[in-house]
């Protein structure tokens, strides 16, 4: 049964009302009440897993103009690894340096694969045909992890940018997308996602700024926060 379903959707909304009594009336609640409440919640919790299926290979997008969605795809990363997963990250635009996640990642050098093949933000480079060789060199690269059923996940850093950019198409990513093993996970990081890409992927947060220390106070980028 998927997520869209009529019973899955009232199942949901049944979970969202309940935690809503539960958080304008806790004050009020007796112990009975509270208990009566959350049993109830747990049951429709678990009738909606019993209905969830048991498997499914993501296409995962993190985007937004707010910090924190290679950070976050970072911590699946991490995961993944803790579980004695395969995983590879191609980052698009980063390269220029070496990142410091590099470094972190090279005690699990027998389960990943790092690439960074940018040169760095487009201001830096200022040279739009080299920077399209090189998103298409990182395609190119992404696609072999993309296919290869030995990578349970494989995150594709910043490749919205290189979209957003026209470095690579749409389309193109999402042909290469239809060529990953069903169980496979992709994640794609970036601010400004296509829309088509969205509609494609089964998992998509939007990171919204809301304040920023450079932004509103003038502070650099600090190692360990932002790189």
């Amino acid at each position: 049964m998927t997520s869209d379903t009529p019973e899955a959707l009232e199942s949901d909304k049944e979970i969202e009302r309940i935690i809503d009594e539960i958080m304008a009336s806790t004050p009020n609640l007796s112990d009975e009440q509270y208990r009566t409440k959350m049993q109830r919640r747990k049951e429709v919790h678990e009738r909606r897993v019993s209905q969830a299926v048991p498997e499914k290979g993501l296409i995962i997008v993190n985007t937004g103009n707010g910090k924190g969605k290679t950070t976050a795809a970072l911590g699946m990363v991490l995961r993944s690894l803790g579980h004695g997963y395969r995983v590879a990250i191609v980052q698009f635009i980063k390269g220029a340096w070496e990142p410091s996640e590099k470094s972190v990642f090279s005690f699990w050098e027998d389960q990943i694969e790092f690439h960074a093949m940018g040169e760095g933000f487009t201001w830096d480079t200022q040279d739009r045909d080299r920077d399209i060789d090189k998103a298409q060199a990182a395609w190119d690269k992404s696609l072999e992890f993309i296919r290869d059923p030995n990578f349970q996940l494989v995150l594709l850093d910043e490749i919205n940018i290189a979209l957003k950019m026209g470095y690579l198409s749409v389309d193109q990513v999402l042909a290469g997308l239809a060529q990953k093993p069903p169980s496979k996970h992709v994640i794609l990081t970036g601010r400004g996602a296509p829309a088509a890409l969205i509609d494609r992927a089964d998992l998509v947060t939007e990171m919204t700024l809301i304040k920023h220390p450079f932004r509103d106070q003038n502070v650099k980028a600090q190692p360990g926060i932002e790189y």
